[in-house]
């Protein structure tokens, strides 16, 4: 039952409270979000968030699997590097949904039953199609590697606030960070 006097709109309402989950897991983690919470961001009865989504692990599960990454595979292998690179170096609006995944998976892991769903929905949902698009020999140490550059450029930027360095500095950082993302995933 919604409380707020809006019109019913299931789908709406849905997609409601899996943004809520998702702001709420990224700001706070997992043992520290309550369904309650949830549904007072929304402004629904918990009672209908439990309706939609069965439980609080199955919520979370909804939020890493609406997070996929598939965008990072949007073109063509032989320019993988040169692309992430710059959204990496430049903080395209790509990267702040990324960056949330990630948070979302570092403030979480900390919980046994968040660990087990972050680590089942990044193999589903990213890992393994993530291998598959590299292909190859050792396609999944690969994508391993590619996405561990991938996180530690993004924890920086998260730790630091921002690269705070000059466009030279900037320029000079895309290219070797281009050149490392390439090799990561090549054969």
């Amino acid at each position: 039952m919604l409380t707020s006097g809006r019109p019913r709109n299931a789908a709406a309402t849905r997609e409601s409270i899996l943004q809520a989950a998702t702001r709420r897991f990224s700001a706070e983690g997992y043992d520290d979000v309550g369904v309650r919470d949830i549904a007072a961001d929304v402004g629904v009865d918990p009672a209908l968030v439990v309706r939609y989504f069965g439980s609080k692990e199955e919520l979370f599960a909804a939020v890493l699997d609406s997070c996929d990454g598939d965008e990072i595979m949007d073109g063509p292998r032989e320019t993988f590097g040169a692309r992430l690179a710059h959204d990496l170096v430049y903080g395209t609006n790509s990267c702040d949904e990324d960056l949330r995944r990630l948070q979302i998976m570092l403030r979480s892991i900390s919980s046994s039953k968040a660990q087990e769903i972050v680590r089942r929905e990044a193999e589903r949902k990213f890992y393994g199609p993530f291998a598959d698009w590299i292909g190859g020999k050792d396609a999944s140490v690969r994508a391993r590697l590619a996405a561990a550059l991938m996180m530690g450029m993004e924890v920086n930027r998260e730790v630091t606030g921002a690269l705070r360095q000059t466009p030279e500095e900037c320029k000079e950082l895309e290219r070797r960070l281009a050149a490392m993302l390439q090799a990561a995933i090549d054969d």
